[in-house]
């Protein structure tokens, strides 16, 4: 049986999910961002164990189709753009479309419902906060980053940076990464 968990960004929640599961009582076949199998479907009451824990970790269990397909639009863009090498050359819309098999415009326009905002303001902040954990890192140019994040060019890159974040990205560099957000946060 599937469960669809908010709020899981990286392989640290995979794990902390894992261990709760397993301290309820249920065998976890598969655990992936936003999504795990279990052997058999819990009970009441160990679904409620689950619930509570994963509420106090920060997670939340989701019970809708149209919460679970909004966490699975966060989730693709999340893997897309902290866990690729090199982005697709395929447009958002393209990968979103091809791995939920639904229309586009649909995800469009739920998306926006439920979050107050578009997937690619969305998509912009992920890639945003991609550029600023890689300009503390400290490893690549701007240049690197642009191409690696698929802007068009350096002056596409700081161009949105500024928008998004209101300052160039050399000076968010001078400030050693102060502004940084929690993935879950954004």
């Amino acid at each position: 049986m599937k469960l669809y968990i908010k709020n899981m960004v990286c392989s640290r929640c995979k794990m902390v999910v894992k261990s709760e599961l397993e301290k309820a009582g249920l065998q976890p076949v598969m655990v992936d961002l936003g999504e795990v199998e279990v052997k058999e479907a819990p009970t009441p009451s160990q679904l409620k164990q689950l619930e509570s824990s994963l509420n106090n970790l920060g997670f939340e269990l989701i019970d809708d189709q149209k919460s679970r397909l909004i966490e699975q639009i966060k989730t693709l863009i999340i893997e897309h753009v902290h866990y690729s090498e090199v982005q697709s050359p395929l447009k958002l819309s393209a990968l979103l479309t091809s791995k939920l098999n639904y229309d586009y415009g649909y995800l469009s326009t739920l998306f926006s419902a439920v979050e107050g905002s578009t997937i690619e303001k969305y998509h912009i902040a992920q890639r945003i906060e991609k550029v600023k954990e890689l300009l503390i890192y400290n490893e690549l140019s701007l240049s690197e980053i642009a191409f690696r994040l698929g802007y068009s060019s350096v002056a596409h890159l700081s161009s949105q940076f500024k928008q998004v974040t209101g300052m160039t990205p050399s000076a968010f560099k001078a400030l050693q990464g102060s502004k940084r957000r929690n993935l879950e946060d954004i």
